[in-house]
């Protein structure tokens, strides 16, 4: 019983499934397949990306190419080595990529896999290290066959860095595109956009970095790496012309030395005859190399030249140096002046008569007076020794003085007294004038001596003064050139 009825349902089975099965093929030709599915299909089959994209092979594919710099993100002078960030398009034809929109529900253009298709050799001679770059994996393609390649590139590239004009200085570092393996019959290489749009366009770059994009040229060459080669190779150069920010250096670096070189011009103003302007000038050039220690990481280095600005720290250093010595000479000349013996007569007449004219100083009558002073003195003392012993001789004659009534003493007693006092009265002479000479002689010493240090300190400040000019008329040029 239960046998008949199985087989009395199979052709009602049968039946359903043939009718599932017809709508599943019913549903099947009412959703066809995706147009992007179909145009990807349809590019991709028989393509062969090892080959260049050209049905003629006498045609020469042109790639357009474009750079935009977007951050300057290091300049290392020492290794001479620039890492920038830079936005770089190309642009070629490729024969094997085109088709009609119409068949593929009006689509223009398409995104493929970078991996699938024939892609430029097109690299940057310069490079030296494989920078931090996002993949970017995909090109997009459109119906006319037109590949644009768009991908953001840190370039690590070697650069001819030039600091002697530091912290003023103007680089300019190349970046040279051009195909490693295929000459220009098969690859050529042209600018997507005009020169003066790629020169001065600036709408990406970042402008608060230390350095300041310039402007950015462009220069089509073609070479030949052998000789007797009919054809040469396309390369396309892009210069970088890029300039350093000075402000933070001139005041972390210019103006604490400068502050320095001033504190040692003031401290000429101490007087020369005090201990104190050595050690002010002692202290001031510790501080100075204590301030090169510190300042030495900032500055750039290389191995084949120093900075300007290294060079004015040296010469900072020396005229410190120069200051003390000259400091050290008018305190020894004007030191212990009553040791010394008179000043010769041709260093007073060089110093003391025609300096103090040349210094239009007034120190000169004023020593003379004092010393004429000095002798006016000395005469009337003279004269008044003299009356003295006049008197006395004549007292002993018994002439023109009397004989004292209350005068007990004996006369040998009262000429041994007249003796000794005349005695006294001679040593303390000697003594005065001993003082006065060795006064003469300390005030001779030390007019030598202002007036060398007024000579010295001028010819020194006039020496500072036009090698601050020079520095100052040097960095102004190449600040604005």
């Amino acid at each position: 019983m239960n046998f008949y009825s199985f087989w009395a349902s199979v052709p009602l089975i049968l039946t359903t499934l043939l009718l599932s099965e017809g709508q599943r093929s019913g549903n099947q030709t009412e959703s066809p397949r995706p147009g992007l599915l179909q145009l990807s299909d349809y590019l991709m089959t028989n393509y062969s990306k090892g080959v260049r994209p050209v049905r003629d092979w006498r045609k020469t594919t042109t790639v357009a190419i474009d750079v935009m710099v977007y951050a300057i993100l290091d300049v290392d002078e020492k290794n001479q080595v620039l890492t920038t960030y830079i936005w770089y398009r190309q642009i070629w034809t490729d024969e094997f990529l085109m088709w009609n929109p119409k068949n593929f529900d009006d689509i223009k253009q398409i995104s493929i896999p970078t991996a699938n298709i024939w892609v430029p050799d097109i690299l940057i001679n310069e490079f030296v290290d494989v920078g931090k770059s996002p993949d970017i994996p995909y090109v997009y393609v459109d119906y006319e066959g037109r590949v644009k390649n768009y991908k953001p590139i840190q370039v690590v590239t070697a650069c001819s860095l030039d600091i002697y004009n530091f912290p003023f200085d103007v680089q300019n570092c190349t970046f040279t595109f051009t195909s490693w393996l295929h000459n220009i019959q098969d690859i050529n290489i042209s600018l997507w956009r005009s020169a003066e749009l790629v020169k001065y366009d600036r709408s990406v770059f970042m402008n608060q970095g230390e350095w300041e994009l310039l402007y950015v040229d462009t220069q089509f060459n073609e070479f030949n790496l052998e000789r007797g080669l009919s054809a040469g190779y396309a390369e396309m150069r892009f210069f970088l012309v890029i300039r350093r920010r000075p402000l933070f250096y001139a005041v972390s670096l210019l103006l604490p030395s400068i502050f320095l070189m001033v504190m040692d011009i003031i401290g000429f103003y101490l007087p020369p005859d005090s201990g104190e302007r050595v050690s002010f000038k002692i202290t001031l050039l510790l501080g100075y190399s204590v301030f090169l220690i510190i300042v030495s990481d900032t500055l750039p280095a290389t191995a084949i030249g120093t900075p300007l600005i290294g060079v004015y720290f040296v010469v900072c250093m020396a005229l410190l140096v120069i200051s003390l010595t000259e400091t050290i000479l008018i305190v020894q000349l004007v030191h212990k002046q009553d040791l010394r013996s008179h000043a010769p007569e041709w260093v007073k007449s060089l110093i003391l008569d025609k300096a103090t004219v040349l210094l239009c100083l007034r120190n000169k009558t004023q020593f003379r007076s004092m010393r004429q002073h000095s002798e006016t003195s000395d005469n009337a003392r003279d004269r008044k020794d003299s009356m003295v012993q006049l008197n006395h001789f004549a007292c002993e004659n018994g002439t023109d003085c009397e004989k004292p009534l209350s005068s007990s003493l004996p006369q040998a007693d009262t000429h041994l007294t007249v003796d000794n006092i005349l005695h006294e009265i001679s040593a303390i002479r000697q003594f005065l004038e001993k003082r006065d000479e060795y006064r003469d002689i300390a005030k001779e010493w030390l007019q030598i001596g202002y007036v060398l240090d007024v000579l010295l300190f001028r010819v020194y400040l006039v020496a500072v003064l036009a090698y601050a000019i020079s520095l100052g008329t040097l960095w102004s040029i190449w600040q604005y050139s």
